[in-house]
């Protein structure tokens, strides 16, 4: 009620008034929101887009709702924008990770982003690492390549030892060569910084020591029944046999 009836109406009323300058769309996923289509509409038609810069977190799953589409029908009319379009890996590795991800849709809706845009900082790739995208560092740093954007990089959040899609999850003596290895690979200022900070964070087995081996169990329990519901034919098991170490380290946890 108070989104409904307060927020949303200062919005409203600051769009009618011609008093937006910059808007910052974040979700959720806010290009699933009715109202930023609507109000980004309206901001157009009063044409005050040239006043506008417009900035957006999204998972770059839809461009078009009701015939407006994003790029041409939006933001070709606004002073500026930004796009950090959410991507935790590629092709199948990236569909396991991010439920309802289309990665083929994905790329289409990215390369017109980057065919339209004035400057490379209007489209860019927004990586989270994770366990199984450990294996999709080098595909993400050469998809950033090939459509020269920059790559923003962080580590998906976990406040609980259970969390194993985390690459915190892994000992650290499992987690150690694998960085090591992947740092003599990358090619990005921001991987690297990634990487060498994961590395002096304290695993979780260090955080948790007592509470580590039970909470294991639960994430993998956990992540294999989300498979089953999901009814997955490409599992963290296909992922994680990449590397001889990670896979016995997931095979071993009971």
């Amino acid at each position: 009620e108070f989104q409904d009836k307060q927020i949303e109406q200062e919005f409203a009323n600051a769009v009618e008034q011609h008093r937006v300058e910059e808007i910052y769309w974040v979700g959720g996923e806010p290009l699933m929101y009715e109202q930023h289509w609507r109000y980004m509409s309206r901001i157009i038609e009063l044409g005050d887009g040239g006043q506008v810069y417009a900035r957006y977190n999204t998972n770059l799953s839809r461009i078009e709702y009701r015939g407006v589409n994003l790029y041409h029908d939006i933001l070709s009319h606004l002073r500026d924008w930004q796009i950090c379009a959410s991507l935790d890996g590629t092709g199948d590795t990236g569909e396991y990770i991010r439920t309802g991800l289309n990665y083929k849709q994905w790329l289409n809706n990215f390369e017109q982003g980057v065919g339209v845009q004035k400057h490379r900082r209007q489209m860019r790739i927004d990586f989270t690492l994770t366990l199984p995208g450990l294996f999709e560092i080098a595909q993400i740093e050469r998809l950033a390549q090939q459509y020269d954007c920059d790559l923003l990089t962080k580590v998906i959040f976990s406040f609980t030892p259970d969390i194993v899609m985390s690459p915190l999850a892994l000992p650290r003596a499992v987690l150690e060569p694998v960085l090591d290895k992947l740092l003599t690979t990358v090619q990005t200022v921001a991987m690297r910084d990634l990487l060498t900070q994961l590395k002096q964070r304290p695993t979780f087995q260090e955080q948790w020591p007592d509470d580590y081996p039970k909470a294991v169990a639960q994430g993998k329990q956990r992540v294999l029944k989300l498979e089953q519901i999901r009814g997955d034919t490409f599992t963290m098991n296909d992922i994680l046999q990449q590397d001889s170490g990670i896979y016995d380290w997931w095979q071993q946890i009971t």
